[in-house]
């Protein structure tokens, strides 16, 4: 059952006013309780203000500064926005037979294929001895058809083992694996996600595997890229603002919200009001 506000006995022909009813015990605890949910949206709007201007942003070109692989990200774990597009270097060595062709990649405005590897990145500094290498997808060219990213795939496969080397490239998040498009091959890949890849490597039991992915530069995979396949244009990110708009948005409609609750109350307040009248019209005839 609700809870109505009461109604004190009205003098016959003496209506209360609008104030009267508002300075009445019930109501003046109703505002109080407004006063408490508009505060607390008062803070929740100044909490998501606070965090809507990064006081720390990176500094200007700070993704292009080469840094070793583990100071940006650990294996299994997401790549904090204010790093994607960071330039790394990290040292491994080639899988021999996982290369494999993502689709729907563009270089400079043309649609084409990149040719990806797997790559076996050497344990961070300071880990314990022995722990495993992680997996890392890496991008190593683009090809403007199917045939000449297959082929170029295959040529790498065919290499001689690699030896160990030292990548450098630029770190991007994984854009998440998406079903191919009606009528392609159910094994085709046209996001570039290390998920997506890992389902089709070899050899991966036991083995964690980075969340985003590396586009390598070429002069630093150990492989001169075969015919057909050039190097894929990476520029750098674009710099963040520090102000992030839809934090602002957040707060803004916090304080809204904080309006809000006064309107309820005087809304309420004012609707108890009217229904005393007709309650008082009812009884003693029209007021005056």
């Amino acid at each position: 059952m609700s809870r109505v506000a009461p109604v004190p006995e009205a003098a016959e022909g003496f209506p209360p006013t609008l104030r009267e009813v508002m300075l009445r015990p019930w109501w003046i605890g109703m505002l109080v309780f407004a006063l408490a949910v508009a505060a607390l949206f008062a803070w929740l709007g100044q909490w998501q203000l606070a965090r809507a201007i990064d006081s720390d942003p990176p500094p200007p070109g700070a993704t292009e500064v080469v840094q070793p692989l583990g100071e940006v990200v650990s294996p299994g774990k997401y790549l904090p926005e204010p790093r994607v597009g960071q330039r790394v270097e990290v040292s491994g060595s080639w899988h021999p037979t996982d290369f494999l062709v993502v689709s729907s990649r563009f270089n400079g405005g043309t649609e084409g294929y990149w040719v990806t590897g797997q790559f076996r990145a050497d344990p961070e500094p300071g880990s314990a001895s022995g722990d495993p290498e992680a997996l890392l997808a890496v991008a190593i060219g683009w090809a403007p058809t199917r045939q000449s990213a297959d082929a170029a795939a295959s040529a790498l496969a065919a290499e001689p083992d690699p030896v160990a080397v030292t990548l450098t490239g630029r770190l991007i998040s994984d854009e998440g694996p998406a079903l191919p498009s009606a009528g392609a091959l159910a094994a085709e890949m046209t996001r570039m996600s290390p998920a997506a890849l890992l389902s089709q490597w070899s050899d991966v039991a036991g083995l964690d595997v980075y969340r985003p992915y590396l586009v390598a530069d070429v002069d630093t995979t150990g492989f001169a890229l075969p015919e057909g396949v050039v190097e894929i244009d990476s520029p750098a990110p674009d710099e963040a603002t520090p102000v992030n708009w839809l934090n602002i948005f957040y707060a803004v409609e916090w304080v809204i919200f904080a309006g809000f609750a006064f309107y309820m109350w005087y809304r309420l307040a004012r609707d108890a009001w009217e229904k005393e009248l007709e309650d008082l019209e009812e009884r003693t005839g029209p007021v005056q």
